[in-house]
């Protein structure tokens, strides 16, 4: 914040109420170097949202990058001969971050879009997700199957503003598979936290191969990419999972879904202590008020995924409930066989459900609880995620310091201008077509618009050469309008 003025307080220029000039809509080159040790690169102009309130926000500001680190954010930085981004008409905010994607999925994209989570005998209940997703085509993924879809996914999120994603790959049907998932984070270019949940089969090995893949792929914290265990309840065994994860110091992600029946485990892990600040829980629902206590005791950090939620019947959304006990939540996409993986979905659908019940309170003449704001979804989709993943230290903010994980987002757009208010266009206005640059670590991924560094036309061809042979071997009909 700005220390003689309130929290968020907004840094004016000189000249404020003079409208901004029109940038120019001609893509400029893409700067060189930028990255690079030693390189200053300065981007310029734009509407800061810092989500760092001793940092503030700029309606006129710069943020300077040097090599992967931001190095100053403030008004008229001087920066000599730095590499210079223009953001005139950009707001220039942190990265989204996403703390539950099953990115092996893309290749099943919207297959299950009218389909619930289990299948409840009525008509249309047989494309449900547990049935067609977890015990037909997830067995059938080879290796290559897998990098496809990861590495595909991966992309269209980071064009999407996505810098940083947990990807639970319930997919580790062999070490070549988890390699696969691994390789495919590594080759997206962006920051990722690999979610070694379980696999089926003979080569399978999860939990045991979990302390391979730790020292092979994620013994350094430098990277871009780090490691999560998967803790799933509902399975036998689970204690190991549980086990082996806190003995290699990684945190334990599950899915907590009432529709499973797992509340009375889970009641019996949270009165026994074995909650602890290192649980990821996604979803949160039909959970007990006893659970939900001793969850926030413990320190655990809840991952909603909203629209799905709504969706394919987990349950309502605890957003409510999460804010009533004081807990840190972040939001997360989920399956793209039912829904899109970007986070102004997401932010807009939390926003809305929250307020929905509040505003029925209000029409009720009841007290109701305070109404989220557009800065509230932004922080839950960029700063609280990072703290869920234990990345806070890193990125979710535009803090000196933390690494350079920015996205510029045109303000200037048909479908945004004119700017009336920078966090509310955000959830309001936008979505992934506004997502103009995107920068991980200091790298620039996305151009003006253009991923960079990717043949996609190529990697399409081999997504749907694997789409097809998924439904060949599942034996479902590729039926477009059924």
């Amino acid at each position: 914040m700005c220390k003689l003025c309130r929290t968020n307080a907004v840094h004016m220029p000189a000249g404020e109420g003079n409208p901004s000039p029109r940038p120019s809509r001609k893509h400029q080159p893409v700067p060189q170097g930028v990255g690079a040790p030693g390189r200053k690169t300065l981007i310029k102009g734009g509407y800061v949202l810092s989500m760092d309130d001793a940092v503030g926000n700029f309606t006129k500001g710069d943020v300077l990058i040097e090599g992967t680190k931001i190095v100053q954010v403030g008004a008229d930085i001087d920066a000599g001969a730095a590499a210079v981004i223009d953001a005139t008409g950009h707001v220039v905010m942190p990265g989204f971050i996403d703390t539950h994607h099953h990115q092996f999925e893309t290749a099943l994209r919207a297959f299950l879009a009218d389909a619930v989570l289990m299948n409840d005998g009525r008509p249309g209940g047989e494309f449900n997700y547990y049935e067609m997703i977890l015990q037909k085509f997830s067995m059938l993924y080879s290796p290559e199957d897998v990098y496809i879809s990861e590495l595909f996914g991966g992309l269209s999120q980071l064009d999407a503003g996505v810098t940083t994603v947990m990807d639970t790959s319930q997919i580790h049907h062999s070490p070549e598979h988890s390699d696969a998932v691994v390789k495919a984070l590594h080759n997206t270019g962006r920051r990722a936290v690999f979610g070694y949940f379980e696999g089926w089969g003979d080569k399978a090995q999860y939990p045991n191969d979990a302390a391979r893949l730790r020292k092979e792929h994620f013994s350094s914290d430098d990277g871009l990419l780090s490691m999560v265990m998967g803790g799933e309840i509902y399975l036998p065994g689970y204690e190991e999972s549980w086990r082996i994860g806190r003995e290699l110091g990684l945190p334990i992600a599950l899915h907590v879904v009432g529709t499973f029946g797992m509340a009375p485990t889970f009641d019996a892990l949270g009165a026994a202590g074995k909650f602890g600040p290192d649980n990821i829980f996604i979803h949160m629902t039909g959970m007990s008020d006893q659970a939900w206590q001793h969850a926030a005791d413990a320190g655990a950090h809840v991952s909603l995924s909203v629209p799905i939620e709504m969706q394919m019947r987990h349950g309502t959304p605890p957003t409510q409930k999460v804010l009533d006990m004081g807990m840190t939540a972040s939001l997360s996409t989920d399956v793209e066989c039912t829904m899109t993986a970007d986070m102004f979905t997401q932010m807009r659908s939390l926003i809305t459900s929250q307020r929905m019940f509040c505003n029925e309170k209000a029409l009720l003449g009841e007290d109701y609880p305070q109404l989220l704001s557009a800065l509230d979804a932004i922080r839950f989709a960029t700063l609280n995620g990072a703290k869920g993943l234990r990345l806070d230290h890193k990125t979710g903010s535009l803090t000196p310091g933390k690494e350079a994980d920015i996205v510029l987002l045109d303000a200037h757009a048909l479908n945004v201008a004119p700017l009336n208010h920078v966090a509310g266009a955000v959830v309001t206005l936008m979505e992934r077509s506004n997502v103009s640059t995107v920068i991980c670590a200091g790298q620039i991924r996305k151009w003006q618009g253009e991923l960079l560094g990717h043949d996609i036309d190529a990697l399409r061809g081999k997504l749907e050469a694997s789409r097809d042979g998924l439904f060949t071997a599942a034996g479902v009909e590729q039926n477009l309008f059924r």
